[in-house]
C-alpha cells in the first residue's frame, strides 16, 4: 500500500511557468521533483521502430505514434514549451534527479497484444539501464486490463493499478493486481469500495480530481492518493 493522502501531479505538474504549461515535458517532470509532490504521473506508446515515447494522446501533431516513426515524430513540430517529443529514456534520464519523486508509469493502450507486450517489456529493460528498477522508484497503471495482469506477473512487489474503474477491488485483487486508480466519480458512486480495497492490502488512488470539494471528498474516504492537476492546492488542504 502507499503511504496514506499522497499528491500525484498529472501528467508532471504541467500548469505552472516552469514547465511552459506543457504536459508530459520533461520540464513538467523537473517541476513535480523541485515541488517536492510524492508522484509525477506520465503517459507511454511505442512507435513502429520501437521506440518507447511520452505522450497522452496516441497521435502526436497529426502523426500516429504507433504507426510512425521516432526521427517522423520529431520532424512534426515540438511540445507547447519547445521541448521534442521525449523518449522514455530520456524521461527516465531526468526521473533519476529525483530520489523522492515516484515515477507513475502509464502503459496506453496499444494496437495488438504484441506491441503493448514489446512496450512494457523496452521500458522495464530501460528502468533496470538506469537504475531506477525498484518498487520505491517507480509503479505501474493502465486502462489495459491484460497489461495489468502481465505486469503484475513479472514484477510481483511492485505496485501496479488499474484505472478503468470498472471492476469491482475483489475482481481486481483475484487477477493478482494489487492496487487501484478509477476516476473520482466511480468512488462517489461506490464508496465502500476504498475501504474493501483497503481489506484486500491493496493501494487506492483517484483521477483526475482538480475541484476542492471532490478532493475533500476523497481525502475523507481515505485514499492513498490522489492524481491532480492542481498539486498545489490540494497540498494546501492537505496542510502538508
Amino acid at each position: 500500500m502507499l503511504p496514506a493522502q499522497q499528491i500525484c501531479a498529472h501528467r508532471g505538474f504541467w500548469q505552472c511557468e516552469a514547465a511552459g504549461n506543457a504536459q508530459n515535458s520533461l520540464a513538467s517532470l523537473k517541476a513535480a521533483q523541485d515541488n517536492g509532490f510524492w508522484g509525477s504521473e506520465f503517459d507511454v506508446h511505442i512507435t513502429a521502430d520501437d521506440v518507447v515515447v511520452v505522450n497522452h494522446d496516441p497521435s502526436f501533431r497529426g502523426m500516429g505514434i504507433q504507426t510512425g516513426t521516432y526521427p517522423g515524430l520529431l520532424q512534426r513540430g515540438t511540445l507547447s514549451n519547445g521541448e521534442p517529443i521525449s523518449t522514455f529514456e530520456q524521461y527516465m534520464d531526468q526521473g533519476t534527479k529525483s530520489a523522492s519523486t515516484m515515477l507513475v508509469l502509464e502503459f496506453k493502450k496499444q494496437r495488438s497484444r504484441e506491441r503493448a507486450d514489446a512496450m512494457m517489456d523496452r521500458c522495464i529493460g530501460i528502468l533496470k539501464e538506469k537504475g531506477l528498477w525498484s518498487p520505491s522508484r517507480v509503479m505501474f497503471i493502465s486502462f489495459d486490463y491484460e497489461a495489468c495482469k502481465r505486469i503484475a506477473h513479472l514484477v510481483p512487489g511492485f505496485t501496479v493499478q488499474y484505472l478503468d474503474g470498472d471492476k469491482t477491488p475483489e475482481e481486481v485483487h483475484a487477477d493478482g493486481i494489487n492496487g487501484i486508480d478509477y476516476h473520482y466519480s466511480v468512488f462517489r458512486e461506490h464508496p465502500d469500495w476504498v475501504a474493501r480495497a483497503h481489506r484486500l492490502g491493496m493501494s487506492v488512488n483517484a483521477w483526475t480530481v482538480d475541484r476542492k470539494d471532490d478532493m475533500q471528498y476523497l481525502i475523507g474516504l481515505g485514499v492513498d492518493c490522489i492524481t491532480t492537476n492542481k498539486p498545489l492546492e490540494l497540498r494546501a488542504l492537505l496542510g502538508q
